[in-house]
């Protein structure tokens, strides 16, 4: 039992420490996390580890993919420290390191989330009103936050010999070359990164967008492949731009799903991603920015500079 309230800890933090209203159903989140896993975590990933790490690793992916597709930029925070814990354990595994490779990449939102949860002023208090929730930092602030996180960074030594590779595979599909950059905020240019949601490859495909885009998924992972991979993340990306006439939302569209960026434009009566930013999942909120950032700091040119490829 006391390894039990330990493990607790270290995966639910301050969620432990909840009244008697509040409390937490350890069996229940165990079960969930048991679901979740089997639909989402690959068998010999999970055989690779003991079992105590097994529960540590599935409950915090849960816990990651819950937070990232939540509604609050800020919440995203609350798992930096056992993140960082766990993804050495993860290294050291050959069958769990392309869930490594997923992990490395997320780290960042993890540490922007952290940061604005340090620095944004609480909400001012009402008398008589229960606390409000800190909002979601404004667009133009994730913009100014991920530039100046980006400012000093070098290229990955993963993504040398694959710009000039993958580049002509975007423009051949009317992409602008400078968006191959998405690699390296989804994958660090790792094309054996896996996400638990079932994303994988350098630009972390779902099985059914690239189904749609002609990589089999059975019984080889085309995802897997970089230059296949390229060709259809760049098809996804030209058929997303074609469809909102803008790569702020079709980055979006991208990260969350073009249903949602439908829906959000829709209710809110809007055409531009500012309009609908703070909407949008915790992790899309982020991703847009963090890719405009690395787009600028790679190859010096802001979004409204990029231009679809003719000929």
């Amino acid at each position: 039992m006391r390894t039990l309230c330990l493990l607790a800890l270290l995966l639910f933090g301050s969620r432990c420490l909840a009244g008697p209203d509040d409390a937490v159903n350890l069996d229940e989140l165990m079960d969930s996390a048991d679901q979740w896993a089997q639909e989402n975590l690959d068998d010999d990933a999970l055989r690779a580890l003991q079992q105590v790490d097994r529960d540590k690793v599935k409950q915090v992916f849960k816990q990651i993919q819950e937070q990232l597709q939540g509604p609050y930029v800020i919440d995203v925070a609350a798992l930096k420290d056992t993140a960082k814990a766990i993804l050495p354990l993860l290294e050291g595994y050959e069958e769990t390191q392309p869930y490594a490779a997923w992990l490395k990449a997320q780290l960042d939102y993890l540490d922007v989330a952290d940061e604005f949860q340090r620095t944004l002023p609480p909400p001012k208090v009402e008398p008589g009103q229960p606390p409000r929730r800190a909002p979601n930092p404004p667009p133009k602030l994730e913009r100014a936050v991920w530039v100046k996180r980006l400012a000093d960074r070098p290229w990955p030594d993963a993504a040398k010999p694959y710009v000039p590779l993958l580049k002509p595979i975007f423009t051949a599909q009317k992409v602008p070359p400078e968006l191959v950059w998405v690699a390296e905020v989804e994958s660090s240019f790792d094309p054996r990164a896996r996400s638990p949601a079932g994303a994988a490859g350098m630009f972390q495909l779902m099985p059914a967008t690239a189904k749609r885009y002609g990589l089999p998924t059975w019984p080889l992972d085309h995802r897997l492949r970089p230059e296949e991979s390229a060709q259809a993340a760049a098809k996804y990306l030209a058929s997303l731009h074609a469809q909102f006439q803008d790569w702020r939302l079709a980055l979006a569209a991208y990260n969350a799903g073009e249903g949602t960026v439908q829906r959000l434009l829709k209710e809110r009566k809007a055409h531009a991603y500012d309009a609908i930013a703070t909407r949008l999942p915790a992790e899309t909120q982020m991703y847009v920015p963090r890719v405009e950032a690395t787009v600028a700091r790679r190859e010096g040119v802001t979004f409204d500079q990029l231009r679809v490829p003719q000929g």
